[in-house]
């Protein structure tokens, strides 16, 4: 009888002791290892997929996006878009509702002068392994002429597409219409400056309520604000050579940056708060203040548990040898 119980035991202890590693919720360092990306310039976290960030190279490398498991580096899943052609200069991907992913063909490497470009959009797989996946390509142009752009953000809410264009001088906010047409052009049309900075990416938090729009060397995070962005701060960014990308962590604490090169890092900063500080050290509220609400860190609660079950297994022998 005692060994049926001891395994018994053996396994409470073990499920109270399993909680997820940091790493598999996605929001601590990790490098790209795939030797195939060397131009990592969009990072978008997977909802349903935790600990998964999708990425892609810069120009023409061709019609592929990966997978990267961030507990390992390594590349889980290669996706090969059909249906769209040839892309010229994919710089940007986001993540929106009911788990689509948009990838921006929306850079200019002739400084905008291209009368057009494009976006591509197709379901996130629910089984992450090497497949072809058919998109929807959808022609962009913008009310006020060609430009290059490398930012691409989808609010996680209404489905709307934004692209922010990329200009050392500052940039503007654009909106396109509230459904993509896969027939015709798509006008993207400005509603908000984004000054002092050049943009070389942007994300939406997961609530929609908040954008971080990032530079080569610093970010901006505004109030979303219905669209009619609202600065609040200034962030500092870990240097980690041509900084290309910035994604919200799914649970949106974090901030993930990363870089082009081959094996090149991604690393976590504390997502901004709520306050309406203009400060330039970009310091936001703690991940495990914001998730925790009772005060214990993951670690803390760990213990706690462990040692609740280790209590009961005693109180349970003890009883069992009075038995006996």
């Amino acid at each position: 009888m005692r060994r049926p119980f001891a395994l018994l035991a053996a396994a409470l202890l073990t499920g109270a002791l399993a909680v997820p590693a940091s790493a598999a919720d996605g929001d601590e360092k990790f490098t790209i290892k795939d030797p195939r990306i060397t131009e990592s310039s969009g990072l978008a976290a997977s909802r349903q997929h935790p600990g998964i960030y999708w990425t892609h190279n810069d120009s023409d490398d061709g019609a592929y996006l990966y997978a990267v498991d961030s507990s390992t580096g390594e590349t889980v899943a290669t996706i090969s878009m059909s249906g769209v052609g040839s892309p010229r200069d994919v710089e940007a991907i986001s993540i929106g509702p009911d788990n689509q992913i948009y990838v921006g063909d929306i850079g200019d490497n002739l400084g905008g002068t291209w009368p057009y470009v494009w976006i591509y959009r197709l379901p996130e797989p629910k089984n992450l392994r090497d497949q072809t996946i058919k998109a929807t390509q959808y022609v962009v142009k913008y009310s006020d002429g060609a430009r290059d752009a490398e930012s691409l953000v989808v609010h996680p809410k209404t489905g709307r597409v934004y692209i922010v264009d990329k200009n050392e001088k500052g940039g503007h906010l654009f909106e396109g219409p509230a459904e993509l047409s896969p027939s015709g052009s798509n006008v993207f049309r400005p509603v908000a400056a984004v000054p002092d900075l050049e943009a070389t990416d942007a994300t939406l938090s997961p609530d929609g309520e908040h954008l971080v729009v990032r530079s080569y060397f610093g970010a901006i995070a505004y109030d979303w604000n219905g669209g009619k962005i609202k600065k609040k701060e200034r962030l500092g960014v870990p240097f980690l050579g041509q900084g290309e990308s910035v994604t919200y962590t799914a649970d949106g604490t974090k901030l993930m940056y990363g870089a082009e090169g081959a094996d090149s890092p991604v690393e976590p900063q504390d997502a901004p708060g709520d306050g309406d500080s203009d400060s330039s050290s970009g310091s936001g509220s703690s991940a495990a203040t914001e998730s925790g609400g009772d005060g214990l860190t993951g670690n803390l609660k760990t213990g706690a548990i462990a040692a609740g079950v280790l209590l009961l297994v005693v109180l349970a022998v003890r009883g069992m040898r009075r038995r006996g």
